[in-house]
């Protein structure tokens, strides 16, 4: 069962095991994490890291379209949420936030 479906909808979340089963496909995906550094540096699922706090001064340099899909994630999920809200007003159209954060992904991993 794919959930490609969901890819270009307008749906602001994405949940846990659509991403792990996204990745696990090979599927190129724009991921934009919000943690701190040190955060990211001990655990991560690759991507582009941005403190949400830098976010609000670098948002216009990201080096993301602004109708591509772009899936932002925390350590659970709230600031992430509020990184959705300042891409949103710079303009990206399709954020999709992480439920639940790597924490959710890591409890399904395990």
């Amino acid at each position: 069962m794919t959930s490609h479906s969901n890819h270009n909808s307008n749906n602001p979340d994405i949940k846990a095991s659509e991403l792990i089963e996204r990745l696990d496909a090979g599927e190129a995906l724009a991921l934009l994490d919000v943690r701190e550094p040190i955060e990211y540096h001990t655990f991560n699922i690759g991507g582009t890291n941005i403190p949400v706090g830098k976010l609000i001064i670098e948002a216009e340099d990201l080096a993301f379209d602004k109708d591509e899909e772009i899936i932002v994630l925390c350590q659970a999920g709230v600031r992430s949420k509020t990184a959705q809200a300042v891409l949103r007003q710079q303009g990206f159209q399709n954020i999709r936030n992480l439920s639940g954060g790597l924490l959710a992904l890591r409890k399904l991993k395990s």
